[in-house]
C-alpha cells in the first residue's frame, strides 16, 4: 500500500523592515505592507489606512517612513479602538489611551495592557514578539512617583498575572519630549511564540532590585522569532551593565556601552541560531533615541563613525532613566 505524501510545509513568517522616502500613499499601495510609521511633525497625523501610525517623537533630519513588509497578502481593519493588520503569520496592532499627566499614567497603562491582553487572547495571534510604548514625561516625578515606575505598576496590573520568562516580549519604552496627552502602544504578534533572549552583560529587567521601583519592568532584551526568515528583534538598549547605568558623564562612552550590549545580544542569538549575522547586515535597521536635543548632531556623528552604512532613524526621545542619554532598538539581519 503506497504511503501517504508528506503534508505540504507551511510557508514561514517573514518580516523586512525598511526606511522609505516615497509618498505615504505609494508605500501603502503595496498589498504586502504590514505597517508604516511616520515620525515627528513632518509626518501625516492620520490616514484612513489602519496600517499607518504616526509617532510623535521629533526627528533629526529628513525622516523616512519605517515600513514593515511581509511576503503574504495583508488584511487590515479597525475594531474596538485597535488598528490591526495581518498576513496569516504576523499581526500588527496599535492603540492609544488618554493620559492627562501626573498619576494618570498608571491607570492608562493598566487600561492599555488589559485591552492588549484581551485582544491577544481572543485572536489568532496570541504571542507578542515586540512591543513599543511611547508616553509623556517618562521620568517626571521623584522616587516611586516617577511616571515610568507608575507605568510599570499599571502595565503589570493590566496584564493581570506574572509572565514567565518564556512569555516576555522584547520591548521599548520612551518618553515624548513634549506633552501629547496619550500613551501610545503598538506591537508585533505572531501565531507561533518566539524565543526571548537575555543579555549576559545585564541583569534581566524582570529581576531588577527594589531600588528601581515597586514593580520590575516586564520585557526581554531581544526576541528571536521562530521563523529563521525573520530578523532578530532588539529591545530598547542603553548603557546598563548589570542593573546599573554607566558613564553618566560621557555621551560617547554611553554610546560605546550600547554597542557592546547590542553585540552581546547578537552573540547570544548566534549561539541559538548560527545563521544570524555576526555584524549588522543589509536587513539591519535601527532607531536611536536621544534625550537631549542638542546632542543629536553628536550622536549622528557617532553613528556614522561606528556604524557606517547602517540605516538609522535618529529621534529626540527621553530614555527611562534620567542619567541615560541614548538608547537604541531595531532589527538585526
Amino acid at each position: 500500500m503506497p504511503s501517504l505524501p508528506d503534508p505540504l510545509q507551511q510557508p514561514a513568517a517573514t518580516l523586512a523592515v525598511d526606511y522609505r522616502h516615497d509618498p505615504l500613499d505609494a508605500v501603502l499601495a503595496d498589498p504586502r505592507v504590514l505597517a508604516v510609521f511616520g515620525f515627528g511633525d513632518q509626518a501625516p497625523a492620520i490616514h484612513a489606512d489602519p496600517r499607518y501610525l504616526r509617532v510623535d517623537l521629533p526627528v533629526h533630519g529628513n525622516a523616512p517612513f519605517e515600513c514593515w513588509r511581509v511576503e503574504h497578502a495583508v488584511h487590515h481593519g479597525r475594531r474596538d479602538g485597535i488598528a490591526w493588520s495581518e498576513d496569516g503569520h504576523l499581526q500588527f496592532g496599535a492603540l492609544e489611551v488618554p493620559d492627562a499627566g501626573d498619576g494618570d499614567i498608571e491607570q492608562a497603562a493598566e487600561q492599555a495592557y488589559a485591552r492588549l491582553q484581551a485582544w491577544l487572547a481572543a485572536g489568532d495571534y496570541p504571542h507578542p514578539l515586540r512591543i513599543w510604548n511611547y508616553l509623556d514625561a517618562i521620568t517626571a516625578g521623584d522616587g516611586d512617583e516617577e511616571r515610568y515606575r507608575r507605568f510599570c505598576v499599571g502595565r503589570a496590573r493590566g496584564i493581570g498575572r506574572a509572565l514567565g520568562p518564556a512569555e516576555l516580549p522584547a520591548a521599548t519604552a520612551i518618553g515624548h519630549p513634549r506633552a501629547t496627552g496619550r500613551l501610545q502602544l503598538y506591537w508585533l504578534a505572531a501565531k507561533t511564540p518566539g524565543n526571548p533572549l537575555e543579555n549576559p552583560r545585564q541583569v534581566q529587567a524582570w529581576r531588577y532590585p527594589r531600588q528601581y521601583g515597586p514593580q520590575a519592568p516586564g520585557f526581554a532584551r531581544a526576541m528571536l522569532p521562530a521563523s529563521a526568515a525573520m530578523p532578530l528583534l532588539v529591545s530598547g538598549t542603553a548603557a546598563v551593565v548589570g542593573h546599573a547605568s554607566q558613564h553618566g558623564d560621557s555621551l560617547q562612552a554611553q554610546f560605546e556601552e550600547v554597542l557592546a550590549n547590542l553585540g552581546s545580544l547578537v552573540e547570544r542569538a548566534r549561539a541559538l541560531r548560527p545563521g544570524v549575522p555576526d555584524r549588522p547586515g543589509n536587513g539591519t535597521r535601527l532607531k536611536v533615541y536621544v534625550r537631549d536635543a542638542d546632542a543629536l548632531p553628536a550622536v549622528d556623528a557617532l553613528l556614522r563613525q561606528r556604524l557606517p552604512g547602517v540605516p538609522a532613524l535618529l529621534l529626540h526621545g527621553h530614555v527611562c532613566r534620567r542619567e541615560l542619554a541614548v538608547e537604541i532598538d531595531g532589527v538585526h539581519a
